[in-house]
C-alpha cells in the first residue's frame, strides 16, 4: 500500500466526527453484513445493537477465563459478547478514544451485567496505537492544568510520558487474547507499524490476536487516500489484503494464519475490492534456542513445509528442533500437522547447548532421541490392537 497523504488531523477528525454521529444515529454504510451467535446478543441492550459496526466476528475465537482486549470497541457490542464466552472467571477491556461511543457503552453496562449474570467488562479511553498512555487521566491532567503556553507544553509532555510509565492503561504481557473488528483500517499507515508494536507488547507469551478487518485486493491510489468520507468509511486505510498477514510477521508474531476470507467484495471503488478478513497471529517465539534433542514429524499433506522461521519440514522426515520451537509446534495452530518426538532422557535446559535454528534444517537420528546405547528387544505396549473373541488383542 502506498504512503498515505492524509494528515494526523484531518484523518483522526474525519473519523471522530463519523463514529460521533454514527453513536447518535444508525449509519448502514459502516456495516459488512457479518452473522453473529443470537444467543450471545439476547442479553446486550438494544442501543448497543443499533450502533454496532464491523465486518467480522473475532469472539468466536475465544475461550473461557481468559482475559481480552477489544480494540476500538465503539458501542461495547463485542466486548459484551467475549465477556459471555470468557465467563465471570475472564476480564474484557474495552478500549475506544470516541467520548460518545464510550458514554454509550459505559451507560448500558449496568444493564447488560444484569442480563448476564456477571460484570467483567470495563472501558477505557485511549488511541488503540498508544495503549500504555490513560487518556482519561491525561484528559483530568488538562482540564487541572491546561496548556496556555510552551513552559505548560513541556510539562504535559512530562506528564504523558509519566503516565505511559507509572500508570500504563494496559501492562506489558497483561492480555490472552486482542481482538479488534474493523478498526485496524482507521489507523493512518505510519501509525500502522506502532499499533502493532502495542499489541505485541500487552499480550502474554503465548496470547493470541484475532482481528477483522477491511483489506484491499490492490494498493490504494493516492486520490482515494486524500478523500475523508472514504477514509472514515473503512476504504482509504486498508491493508493490501496479502500485507495484511505479512504486518503481523513483521511485527514479531508467528503462526499468522487467515481464519476467514470473505469470497464476494464488501465495496468496489474504481475497480479495486475491499473484501472482509479475520486472522489470527500468536506472540512466543522470541528467545533463545536450545537443544534438548526434540524432533518433530510433518504428518503432510504437503511435500513440505517453511515456518516463520525458515525451519523446512518434509513430510515424514525426524527433523531436529530446539525446545522453544517443539513446545510452539505442539500448540495449535500447528499440532494436528505434526507429529513430536521427544527424548528418552530429556537434557536438562540448563546443560544444553545452543540450537542452530538459523540452519538448514536437520535430520534427528532416532539414536539421539531413544539413547545411543539402547539395545531394548520387544514390544513397548501390551497391545496395539482391540481384543478378539478368544484371543487377548495385539499387533498380529
Amino acid at each position: 500500500m502506498t504512503s498515505s497523504v492524509t494528515s494526523v488531523t484531518s484523518a483522526e477528525e474525519s473519523v471522530r466526527t463519523r463514529y460521533t454521529e454514527a453513536a447518535q444515529q444508525p449509519e448502514a454504510a459502516l456495516c459488512c453484513a457479518t452473522s453473529y451467535d443470537a444467543k450471545l446478543l439476547e442479553a446486550i441492550p438494544e442501543e448497543v445493537l443499533n450502533v454496532d459496526y464491523g465486518c467480522g466476528d473475532p469472539t468466536v475465537h475465544l475461550a473461557p477465563s481468559e482475559t481480552v482486549l477489544d480494540l476500538g470497541s465503539g458501542s461495547g457490542k463485542h466486548c459484551f459478547m467475549s465477556s459471555q464466552v470468557v465467563g465471570p472467571e475472564g476480564q474484557v477491556i474495552g478500549v475506544d478514544m470516541n467520548d460518545e461511543m464510550l458514554a454509550l457503552a459505559r451507560r448500558n453496562q449496568p444493564e447488560f451485567a444484569s442480563r448476564a449474570g456477571h460484570d467483567n467488562v470495563t472501558f477505557r479511553k485511549a488511541r488503540i496505537q498508544d495503549l500504555a498512555l490513560d487518556q482519561d487521566k491525561l484528559d483530568a491532567y488538562l482540564k487541572a492544568s491546561p496548556v496556555q503556553g510552551a513552559a505548560d507544553l513541556t510539562r504535559l509532555e512530562a506528564e504523558m510520558e509519566r503516565l505511559r510509565r507509572d500508570e500504563p492503561l494496559i501492562a506489558d504481557d497483561s492480555v490472552d487474547v486482542v481482538i479488534s473488528n474493523c478498526v485496524l483500517n482507521l489507523v493512518r499507515p505510519e501509525d500502522k507499524k506502532q499499533l502493532l508494536r502495542e499489541i505485541f507488547r500487552v499480550l502474554k507469551r503465548g496470547g493470541r490476536a484475532v482481528i477483522s478487518d477491511i483489506v484491499a485486493d490492490e494498493d490504494i491510489p493516492v486520490e482515494l487516500q486524500q478523500d475523508p468520507e472514504l477514509w472514515s468509511g473503512c476504504i482509504s486505510g486498508a491493508f493490501r489484503e496479502d500485507l495484511f498477514p505479512a504486518a503481523f510477521e513483521e511485527a514479531g508474531f508467528y503462526g499468522v494464519q487467515i481464519l476467514e476470507r470473505q469470497e464476494q467484495p464488501w465495496q468496489t471503488v474504481k475497480g479495486i475490492e475491499f473484501r472482509s478478513m479475520t486472522l489470527v497471529a500468536f506472540k512466543g517465539k522470541e528467545g533463545p534456542c536450545f537443544d534438548q534433542k526434540h524432533a518433530l514429524v510433518y504428518k503432510g499433506p504437503f511435500l513440505q513445509v517453511v515456518d516463520d522461521d525458515g525451519h523446512t519440514f518434509r513430510r515424514g522426515v525426524r527433523t531436529a528442533v530446539c525446545e522453544k520451537t517443539f513446545k510452539i509446534f505442539t500448540r495449535e495452530p500447528y499440532r494436528s500437522h505434526i507429529e513430536p518426538v521427544e527424548p528418552r532422557e530429556l537434557v536438562p535446559l540448563e546443560e544444553a547447548p545452543l540450537f542452530p535454528c538459523a540452519d538448514e534444517a536437520l535430520i534427528r537420528h532416532p539414536r539421539e532421541t531413544k539413547g545411543e546405547d539402547c539395545d531394548e528387544t520387544g514390544a513397548a505396549v501390551e497391545s496395539c490392537g482391540p481384543a478378539t473373541p478368544g484371543g487377548n488383542g495385539g499387533c498380529c
